[in-house]
């Protein structure tokens, strides 16, 4: 096929005509619009982005209020840009138009990104944090109270720029204590996923190995540079961190979204180590002074506990002014008890004598005689208190039994009464009973009684039970107004078959 580009001549014959197949036809154009537009810039929204394919190629288009054009970014340019693309995003796109063959369009394939000015991106970064406030990651109370003397800190920054020695310097001059430095980019496309990673290593060290308190920091710039700061898997990782988070990214007039995430903000990274750690040499005139105050306050403690204790013992007697009481009661009890067990003594004396006295052989032979009476008497007792308890017992088993067959024999007379009467209604409420007296009971052919004449039609089958006997029947015509007429059916010849109802 030539290279030179398709045209038309009105003055040619359409049977002269050149035949290209689709292929050459789509060719074709690729090239002339590769060739004619070559390397460009196009202004627009991009709609339809729905985040990089599995292939790592990324697929949107941008539009204006009037226009629309498919949109490519390669995995290779993907990685390069400073900013991801993101739904309603006004961007300024550069790259080369081209066209697609299998589908007939033509798109222009992205190796730069850059937002629409930065009015866009503050348009996009306050819708950004409008959502991430409505989920509570900028509450109050999530909030964490930081240590007041941390005995790790970890930072997480730039380990070759200004900032990580400002930091260091800082903590240096104030308070030396133990610092981590996690090393990320704080500029760049990879800048928001090295940080939030950064904030959930520190997380997940073990107990021992976990610092106090976490420093996110970094120098200032245009929101540009700080757009990492704002990715919503930073402000995530730090609003879910476990560790408190001092956030001192750019100056004091420069905010990111993790500012409101993390539990406190720090004008600079300076300022960031200043509210970490407390001055050391602050820490040791207060310790000594709160030391001299309190040696005063106990040597002064000592001193009135010295003066109370003097007072108290000139106002106290001396022992033997305490104790001249007590050891004259001894000595006057000592004597009373001298003279009390002397007639104590005497008086047991008496006693015994005269007790001793009454005691003789045969005096004991006697008692031991009247103790052994009294003993056979009461076993005489106890053997005819037995025999009569028997007698009563068995004289109560056979009246309780002659008791238990009379309640029997009465129960037993009244329920065959009731019997008696209950069979007697049964009888006289039998329907049976009213067949006696001349009446007939009517049923339909499925056994049940037929209560009124509306429920027959013509030529319904009956049986007509009487007192001695039933028959059966089929209901005749009627006129209108009268009631159904039966008529009788004719016993069947044989009783093993089935007669006609008819």
């Amino acid at each position: 096929m030539s290279d030179q580009p398709f045209f038309s001549d009105t003055n040619v014959s359409k049977g002269n005509l050149t035949e290209y197949s689709v292929t050459e036809i789509s060719a074709s154009l690729k090239k002339t619009v590769e060739e004619r537009f070559g390397y460009v810039r196009v202004r627009g929204e991009i709609t339809g982005y729905r985040g990089p394919h599995s292939s790592g190629h990324s697929y949107f288009a941008l539009k204006d209020d009037r226009a629309r054009i498919e949109a490519v970014i390669w995995r290779g340019a993907a990685s390069r840009l400073k900013h991801r693309p993101e739904e309603g995003m006004e961007v300024i796109a550069s790259g080369k138009l081209t066209t697609y063959p299998g589908s007939s369009k033509y798109q222009i394939v992205i190796d730069a990104l850059e937002p629409a000015g930065t009015g866009a991106l503050m348009a996009l970064l306050e819708e950004r944090k409008k959502k991430l406030e409505i989920e509570g990651l900028f509450a109050p109370e999530r909030k964490q109270l930081l240590p007041y003397l941390p005995r790790k800190i970890g930072v997480i920054t730039s380990p070759t720029g200004a900032v990580i020695r400002d930091v260091l310097h800082r903590i240096s001059d104030r308070f030396p204590l133990h610092v981590i430095v996690w090393p990320v980019r704080v500029q760049g496309e990879t800048t928001g996923a090295e940080v939030s990673q950064a904030v959930t290593g520190f997380n997940e060290l073990t107990a021992d190995e976990k610092p106090d308190l976490l420093i996110v920091a970094r120098g200032g710039g245009s929101i540009e540079d700080l757009w990492g700061f704002n990715e919503e898997a930073v402000v995530r990782a730090v609003a879910d961190s476990d560790i408190p988070v001092i956030s001192a990214v750019g100056h004091e007039t420069d905010w990111t979204l993790v500012d409101f995430a993390a539990d406190v903000r720090a004008p600079t990274p300076t300022g960031a180590a200043e509210i970490a750690v407390p001055v050391k040499a602050d820490l040791e005139a207060t310790i000594a002074s709160d030391a001299a105050r309190l040696k005063s306050s106990i040597s002064n403690l000592f001193d009135r506990a010295r003066s109370s204790l003097r007072a108290a013992t000139r106002g106290l007697a001396t022992p033997d002014m305490l104790l001249s009481m007590p050891r004259r009661r001894l000595d006057e009890a000592s004597g009373r008890v001298k003279r009390g067990l002397e007639l104590a003594v005497r008086k047991k004396a008496t006693n015994y004598e005269r007790v001793a006295s009454r005691l003789s052989h045969r005096g004991l032979l006697m008692a031991l005689g009247r103790n052994s009476e009294r003993l056979d008497n009461t076993v005489l007792r106890m053997r005819n208190a037995h025999t009569r308890n028997k007698v009563s017992a068995q004289t109560q088993e056979r009246d309780l039994s002659q008791r238990h067959n009379h309640a029997f024999s009465i129960s037993f007379e009244r329920m065959a009464k009731r019997f008696s009467q209950a069979d007697r209604l049964l009888n006289n409420l039998s329907y049976e009973r009213v067949l006696d007296r001349g009446y007939a009971l009517v049923r339909n052919n499925e056994g049940k009684p037929i209560a009124s004449v509306t429920e027959l039609n013509n030529g319904d089958a009956l049986n007509v039970q009487f007192n001695d006997g039933a028959v059966n029947a089929v209901v005749g015509k009627k006129k209108p107004g009268s009631k159904p007429i039966a008529k009788p059916i004719e016993p069947r010849s044989d009783p093993g078959k089935q007669g006609d109802l008819f």
